[in-house]
């Protein structure tokens, strides 16, 4: 008897690996083009670790002329979560990273190199574990559970390596005759790799972001095939990324340490070897510490938070471009009008070390998103959120056509206003502009210079009686302003006031303050000339009575 009598004994039905060769070709793509995936497990929400590399795999594939696929790495049905499928697909589509082939939904798959889940891929699995038995480099092992634990428990008594390598490895020089006895007579048993490989010899390894380095050849007998017949990651991704033309493997650098199990697999099984790209992970600063992004620590580890916060799609992918390359911020200031996709990512240029996600630095990038897009697209994310998320919101956006002029304050400017980072800051920023929620507080007023009862009594009452006219252009409206600061006797410009200190008790930017709190019930709010042309006179005329009658308390 002879490997081959024993790899028809495991798996009869097994097609020859040829026949998968020439299902999935070489991919006719042009030179240079990158086909790389994403290919997380179906176990619970998407990190945002994991955005961020689909983010650069997505855009290197496409930078190329490529492709970018998602295959879900579900060997590991323990761990499975209901419906964990479906969760990811959706969670890469909202970020805009539907692939150009890959898993769609739970079952369904586009594209000609599938399936794209491990799971439905069994019988391709064992055909190469069949082929690696044939050429005498797997063999059934039939070590127990608690023979392993007890090999281990030895080894860690020992002080020495861990694993199945070795003198350890009981069952990798039994003869052909005595593992097809044992199969025969019913015994359980896995599927391992026969390592050629010595801990004592080195290899060399150039990564694409972190350069040469140096590791310990492996020697580990591990397994490829488990007792339910499906494979490891280690095997399942060698013979996936082999038969689905993967260039590149874009992963996260916990990864690193499987590079030489990863090269030697490729090289017994035959293929020709991917370039690895292994990424620093997305760091927090954690009381002057540097430490992981945690999914049990930190909520905005997970992707479904962006949504529920409602900060724009567009302000995280911005964010993890520039985590990704340091110089996207420069070249961001210098187009401000173009797409993110005609940014030119380089591996290269990624950071070795993590990157420390900064939440104020990614509101900031929020501000600036959303302070580019029309009143439109303002109102129909805000809106979109709101339905989901805040019920009150969406109440007060239900009137379309005043949410639009409110979202078009200083909107379309050289300069537009930056004072929404996400969809759920929106309530706060607009709610003033809504006579019944303004109406419902207990307003305080922060008048600040001019705080004389007498004085802001009258600089409300003169505005209407005397300077307010709704046909004013915004340069006759400040004019007004100016004479009703005349009036009151103070500086009618700011400049003037500042050459005269002693003369003046304050200035017309002064005035504006008090107009604009008895008005808002605030300080800083978006241009005063426009909120006076949506709220009409009327409408302030409320809003000043409301305020005189509280500063008479």
């Amino acid at each position: 008897m002879d490997y081959k009598d024993l790899a028809d004994l495991i798996f009869p039905d097994a097609k020859d690996i040829y026949y998968y060769e020439e299902k999935y070709p070489e991919r006719n793509l042009k030179e240079g083009a990158i086909v790389t995936r994403i290919a997380p497990s179906p176990t619970g929400f998407i990190h945002i670790g994991g955005l961020y590399q689909g983010l650069i795999a997505k855009k290197l594939a496409a930078q190329t002329g490529g492709v970018f696929f998602v295959r879900i790495e579900d060997t590991d049905q323990k761990r499975e979560v209901e419906n964990g499928t479906t969760e990811i697909v959706t969670s890469l589509n909202n970020f805009g990273f539907e692939p150009d082939e890959g898993m769609v939904s739970e079952t369904e798959g586009k594209g000609n190199y599938g399936p794209y889940k491990q799971s439905m891929r069994k019988e391709i699995y064992q055909a190469y574990a069949k082929y690696l038995i044939e050429q005498g480099k797997a063999y059934p092992c039939f070590c127990s559970p608690e023979e392993i634990e007890q090999i281990r428990a030895k080894q860690e008594a020992a002080k020495i390596r861990p694993g199945y390598y070795g003198v350890w490895a009981k069952c990798r020089n039994n003869t052909v005759e005595e593992m097809a006895e044992k199969i025969k007579n019913g015994e359980s048993y896995i599927i391992r790799f026969k390592s050629p490989g010595r801990e004592d010899r080195k290899i060399k390894h150039h990564d694409v972001i972190k350069g040469n380095v140096d590791f310990p050849e492996n020697d580990q007998d591990i397994v490829i095939i488990k007792a339910d017949g499906l494979p490891t990651y280690h095997f399942a991704h060698a013979v996936d990324d082999h038969l689905m033309r993967t260039t590149h493997v874009i992963r996260g650098d916990e990864w690193l340490s499987s590079v030489p199990l990863h090269l030697q697999l490729f090289h017994e099984l035959g293929f020709k070897t991917p370039k690895y790209a292994h990424i620093a992970p997305i760091m927090k600063n954690d009381d002057g510490n540097k430490r992981k992004l945690s999914k049990r620590k930190d909520p905005e580890a997970a992707v479904s938070y962006y949504e529920q916060e409602g900060i724009p799609k567009e302000a995280v992918k911005e964010y993890l471009l520039n985590i990704a390359n340091s110089n996207f911020e420069n070249w961001r200031r210098a187009n401000p009008e173009k797409s993110m996709d005609e940014f030119e990512l380089q591996l290269n240029k990624m950071s070795v070390s993590g990157a420390l996600f900064d939440m104020v630095k990614l509101l900031d990038v929020g501000k600036t998103v959303i302070s580019r897009m029309t009143a439109e697209e303002v109102y129909d994310n805000a809106f979109t959120w709101a339905k989901k998320y805040d019920e009150e919101l969406a109440k007060m956006l239900e009137n379309k056509e005043y949410a639009l002029k409110v979202f078009g304050i200083e909107r379309g400017n050289k300069k537009p206003r930056k004072d929404i980072s996400k969809w759920s800051d929106v309530k706060e920023n607009i709610e003033y502009m809504y006579d019944e929620k303004f109406n419902e507080k207990e307003q305080e007023y922060p008048y600040q210079v001019i705080n004389n009862k007498e004085d802001i009594e009258k600089i409300l009452t003169l505005y209407l009686e005397k300077y307010y006219d709704d046909s004013h252009d915004k340069q006759q409206w400040f004019d007004s302003i100016k004479e009703l600061a005349g009036e009151m006797g103070y500086a009618k410009e700011v400049k003037e006031f500042k050459e005269n200190p002693g003369k003046y008790e304050a200035h017309v930017g002064d005035v504006s303050t008090v107009l604009r709190v008895a008005l808002t019930g605030r300080t800083n709010t978006p241009d005063m000339y426009e909120i006076m042309q949506i709220l009409g006179k009327e409408r302030i005329a409320k809003r000043f009575e409301k305020a005189i009658q509280r500063n008479r308390v």
